[in-house]
């Protein structure tokens, strides 16, 4: 019998329509559109606007199209994984508030934070259940609604940051494609630099942490800039050593779009050029856990069976990693 592994068999995404752009976020902030561009490579963002709207309610037509593209019900539907920052609420879990939105009455769920590392521990976390045999369909959802953390009067950090889902479909293949490797990585001495202060158990909301914007992303730019560009390209080079790829052997890497320079250092690493690079950071900014996903989304069509990815990714707390899939279909 061949070895199972989880491949990915669908895809798809979900941006909200409307744009943020440079010369918008110039009228409120102090700051320039080709200081932004300079520094991250980040020309717009999409923001979901809507009173009562939450993560959730990107991920519904981001699934929604992808069962469809499946020709699947969502009742086939066995585990949800949804990697999320921004949860619709602390509990209960996005992904079960999904299930039930989408009508997945046969599949369980829960949340997984990880940060802008989520998506790549959300799969996987997900290929230990395909490759077991306990599951044969799993959904992986990555998405955040980062426009309700954000404090917009805070240059350092708006520019930044978008809205957005992205969604894989995984099952079991026999065929030697799927996720063949995955190296994941934390360190918690890093909270200081990349945090939200408040909200948590440690720091419960109060009138105080309000008033301060303590709900709201806080990040140390340069020092969370020097540790991502050394721990993202040094494991996206890990990866490849460790299953003997060469970047010619490499058809695409797939990184979190956090910073062109960032994405720019990782690429640099392994040896591939841009043309093999998934970029939309200029369109979509930082979306967290619906980078990667939203990438694959938009470059599905370009992608071949058998195509070797490397994914990579690092996140808050400090969370980073990489993992090395061939493409199924």
């Amino acid at each position: 019998m061949n070895k199972i592994h989880a491949a990915i068999t669908a895809v798809h995404g979900y941006v909200p329509d409307y744009v943020l752009t440079n010369k918008e976020m110039e009228t409120f902030v102090d700051t320039t559109d080709e200081w932004i561009v300079s520094r991250t490579g980040i020309k717009e963002r999409r923001i979901l606007k809507g009173e009562n709207l939450g993560t959730s309610d990107m991920a519904v037509p981001a699934v929604n199209a992808l069962l469809k593209k499946r020709g699947i019900s969502a009742s086939e539907i066995e585990l949800i994984i949804f990697c999320t920052t921004t949860p619709d609420l602390p509990f209960p879990a996005t992904a079960n508030i999904l299930a039930d939105k989408i009508g997945a009455t046969n599949a369980w769920g829960f949340d997984l934070q990880a940060a802008c590392s989520g998506f790549i521990y959300g799969l996987t976390t997900a290929a230990q259940f395909i490759e077991s045999g306990k599951h044969k369909k799993i959904l992986v959802v990555g998405g955040d609604k980062m426009s309700s953390i954000i404090n917009y009067e805070d240059r350092t950090t708006c520019i930044i940051f978008g809205d957005g889902c992205g969604a894989v479909l995984l099952e079991p293949n026999e065929e030697g494609n799927g996720i063949m490797d995955a190296i994941l990585k934390s360190d918690g001495s890093g909270k200081q630099f990349l945090q939200q202060k408040a909200g948590g158990s440690v720091k419960p909301a109060s009138i105080e942490t309000v008033t301060n914007n303590e709900h709201s992303v806080y990040q140390e730019g340069p020092t969370v800039f020097k540790f991502a560009v050394t721990n993202m390209a040094n494991v996206a080079a890990e990866i490849m050593d460790r299953n003997h790829l060469t970047a010619d052997d490499v058809a695409w890497l797939v990184p979190h779009q956090a910073n062109k320079r960032i994405i720019d250092a990782t690429a640099n690493r392994m040896g591939v050029g841009t043309d093999k690079v998934m970029i939309n950071i200029e369109r979509y900014g930082n979306t967290t856990n619906g980078t990667i996903p939203l990438c694959l989304w938009e470059w599905e069509s370009k992608l071949k069976k058998g195509d070797n990815l490397i994914l990579a990714a690092f996140g808050g707390g400090f969370t980073w990693g990489s993992v090395y899939i061939k493409w199924a279909y």
